[in-house]
C-alpha cells in the first residue's frame, strides 16, 4: 500500500515539474513576443504588460520594474479576497515573467522585423498568444488584469470575459495620450485580435477529443495495453455481425487528440487485422477529461 502511495506521489511530482516546465516555456514565448516584436514598435495591448509598456513610453522605466510593481499590488489584493492558495502560482509567474522581460529588453533594441509594424503587430500576438496559450492549458496565470476581472466579477454582475474586453480597450485607448496616434490603438487592436485568436486555437487544440471503435477478437489485450501504456481507460461493449451474425466485443476509448497515435500503434502492435474506427466529439466530460460544469 505505502508502495502504490509512493509511486503515485512521484507520478505526481513528475508531472507537476512537467507542467511548470511548459508553463515556463510559455512565459519565454510572451516574453519574447512583447520585447521582441511589440515593445520596439511602440506597439501595446492589453494587460499589465501593456500598463507598464506605456510607462516605458512616457518615462523610459523598464517594463520588468513597472509590470512587478503593479502585479504585486494587485496579488496582494487578490491574496486578501481570494486566498493565498489561489494566488501561489500565480505569484510564481509574476516573478519568473518579471525577470525574462527584464532580461530580453536589455538585450533586444530594436523590432526583429525592421520597418514593418504590421507584420510585428501579427508575429508579436501570436508569440504572445501562444505563450499564454500553453501557460492557460497548464492551470498557470500570468496575474495582472485578470485579477482585475475576477475582483469586478465577484462584487459585480460582470462576466470576467467583458470585464478583461473593457480593461484591455481602456488601456489600449490610453495609448493615444502618448502618441497622439489612432494608428497605434488600430495597431494594439490588432495584436488584441491576434492574441485571443490564438489562445483559444491552443487551448481548444489541446482539448480536442477522439471516440475510438475497435473491433478485434483480441479485444482484452488491446484494452489491457490501452490502460496500461497510454493510460486511457476503456469499455467493451458486446455487438453482433449483421451479415455474419457472429457476436463481436467492442473495445470503446475515449481519448485526447494528441493521444491517438498512440492508441493506433498499440492496436497494431496487438491485432493488425483489427478493424477501428476514430471520430472527433465536441466535448467530453469527466476524470481525465473536462470538468463537468452547469
Amino acid at each position: 500500500m505505502n508502495k502504490e502511495k509512493l509511486k503515485k506521489r512521484r507520478a505526481l511530482v513528475i508531472q507537476e515539474v512537467q507542467d511548470e516546465t511548459i508553463i515556463v516555456f510559455g512565459l519565454i514565448l510572451y516574453s519574447l513576443g512583447w520585447t521582441g516584436f511589440l515593445l520596439p514598435s511602440e506597439i501595446t495591448t492589453g494587460g499589465v504588460t501593456g500598463i507598464a509598456a506605456l510607462i516605458y513610453y512616457g518615462t523610459k522605466i523598464p517594463v520588468g520594474i513597472s509590470y512587478f510593481a503593479i502585479n504585486s499590488v494587485l496579488l496582494l489584493l487578490s491574496i486578501k479576497i481570494f486566498g493565498f492558495k489561489f494566488s501561489i502560482k500565480t505569484i510564481v509567474s509574476v516573478l519568473i515573467l518579471t525577470f525574462l522581460l527584464s532580461f530580453a529588453q536589455s538585450l533586444i533594441k530594436e523590432p526583429l522585423v525592421k520597418g514593418e509594424p504590421f507584420m510585428n503587430c501579427v508575429l508579436g500576438g501570436v508569440l504572445c498568444g501562444l505563450g499564454l496559450g500553453l501557460v492557460f492549458n497548464f492551470k498557470g496565470s500570468t496575474g495582472g488584469t485578470d485579477i482585475i476581472a475576477l475582483i469586478i466579477h465577484k462584487y459585480r454582475n460582470i462576466s470576467i470575459g467583458k470585464g478583461l474586453l473593457i480593461c484591455d480597450l481602456i488601456i489600449i485607448s490610453c495609448s493615444y495620450i502618448i502618441f497622439q496616434s489612432f494608428e497605434k490603438i488600430v495597431y494594439g487592436l490588432v495584436v488584441m485580435g491576434v492574441m485571443s485568436y490564438t489562445v483559444d486555437m491552443v487551448l481548444n487544440g489541446a482539448r480536442q477529443s477522439v471516440q475510438f471503435f475497435i473491433f478485434s477478437e483480441k479485444y482484452e489485450e488491446i484494452a489491457d495495453e490501452i490502460i496500461s501504456m497510454a493510460h486511457r481507460g476503456c469499455t467493451v461493449l458486446d455487438g453482433t455481425g449483421w451479415y455474419s451474425h457472429h457476436p463481436v466485443k467492442v473495445v470503446v476509448v475515449m481519448a485526447k487528440k494528441n493521444e491517438s497515435v498512440t492508441i493506433f500503434r498499440i492496436v497494431k502492435s496487438v491485432d493488425p487485422k483489427a478493424f477501428i474506427s476514430q471520430s472527433s466529439v465536441i466535448g467530453v466530460y469527466g476524470q481525465g477529461f473536462d470538468q463537468l460544469k452547469a
